[in-house]
């Protein structure tokens, strides 16, 4: 397994599994993969969104997007939001998102961050499970959504 920041050429290989395993939010539309590659070539060169992915059999099969967000609060450090945690069908419960979470976790350490907030739009016993497993707690805080 290679844990690394996306590149553009992982382009075709997100979609596939954005589409087929983030099921929450089915596209719409096609998808400009000119615009996804020129995106994730923005966040290779970025210190502060971390688009990870885990490579196996040459290709992506699981993803983890984290932002680092700047804060004036908590001694001025900032936090970090996690969100889009997804691995392929046939490498599932095999390590590859929890790898990726601890990398993230690392990063976010490295950041100086106070906490890491993963937001999920599962209410699965065993996808909140996953995430009790590898550190996270389901909060009391709320998340508001507003749809635009």
């Amino acid at each position: 397994m290679i844990i690394r920041k996306a590149k553009s050429t992982d382009a075709q290989d997100l979609k596939v599994l954005y589409f087929e395993y983030l099921t929450q939010y089915p596209p719409t539309a096609e998808q400009d993969m000119e615009l996804w590659a020129k995106l994730l070539e923005q966040f290779e060169h970025n210190n502060h969104i971390y688009l990870l992915v885990a490579e196996e059999d040459d290709k992506v099969v699981s993803s983890v997007h984290m932002t680092i967000i700047d804060n004036l609060t908590h001694n001025v450090r900032p936090y970090a939001v996690i969100e889009n945690v997804v691995t392929h069908m046939d490498y599932r419960r095999k390590g590859y998102a929890s790898a990726l979470l601890e990398k993230a976790t690392e990063i976010a350490r490295e950041h100086r961050c106070y906490k890491i907030f993963l937001e999920t739009g599962s209410n699965k016993e065993s996808t909140l499970h996953f995430y009790k497993s590898n550190g996270f707690e389901i909060d009391k805080k709320h998340s508001c959504l507003k749809r635009l």
